[in-house]
């Protein structure tokens, strides 16, 4: 199984990491990170850099796509050689996945008309603009194409897709392996348990 992970200007790097951290622990699983060319992509926050080592022309048709968010999501709306990357990629793939804002990637790409699907908290809204159906949930899955909720979700999503494409012990046995055991040491992880003015905050820090 190959999975591909493309990077973007300003992407999440949790958002890319998490899955990959999961999804390279299966079986017979090679995680390849692509880009417009091959090189460095630097993250949302400019000081962390992830190499791409393919192009999106190496690698036409992967098994899996997991498409990250970030802060340059908006701006990648109109990059086509990323979107185009996605829907022609979509055609082959045996699970389509997002994670954060990457689910408006998909949306650009034509992938979520009629389909139900999630993304940050923040911008819920902007899925509608795709012909979606907005969902507040950590994992929603619609067919072979699977959306996550902001950031932290895509580890939920990685391993809920490991589980499927494997089986559910063998997600279990990386769940346990990476001691992915959440205790967050504040209920503040969702809008619907934040302090009042919580939200404000939390968006002056992605925006």
């Amino acid at each position: 199984m190959h999975v591909a992970i493309p990077l973007y200007p300003r992407f999440t790097a949790l958002d890319a990491v998490g899955p990959y951290q999961v999804l390279s622990f299966a079986p017979g699983c090679t995680v390849t990170f692509v880009a417009a060319e091959p090189g460095p992509v630097p993250d949302d926050h400019g000081t962390l850099t992830i190499a791409a080592t393919a192009s999106y022309a190496d690698l036409p048709a992967p098994d899996v796509i997991v498409v990250p968010g970030g802060t340059g999501t908006l701006d990648s709306l109109a990059d086509e050689a990323l979107v185009g990357w996605i829907r022609q990629a979509h055609e082959h793939t045996r699970w389509t996945t997002s994670v954060c804002s990457g689910s408006l990637l998909l949306g650009a790409a034509g992938l979520l008309t009629g389909q139900k699907a999630t993304t940050h908290w923040a911008i819920m809204e902007f899925l509608e603009r795709f012909g979606a159906e907005p969902v507040s949930e950590r994992v929603v899955m619609a067919g072979k194409i699977v959306t996550a909720a902001g950031v932290s979700a895509g580890i939920d999503m990685a391993l809920t897709l490991l589980a499927r494409v494997s089986d559910a012990e063998t997600a279990q046995s990386v769940q346990l392996a990476i001691e992915y055991d959440p205790q967050p040491p504040f209920n503040c992880g969702s809008p619907k348990t934040a302090p009042e003015g919580m939200a404000e905050r939390a968006m002056s820090l992605i925006t």
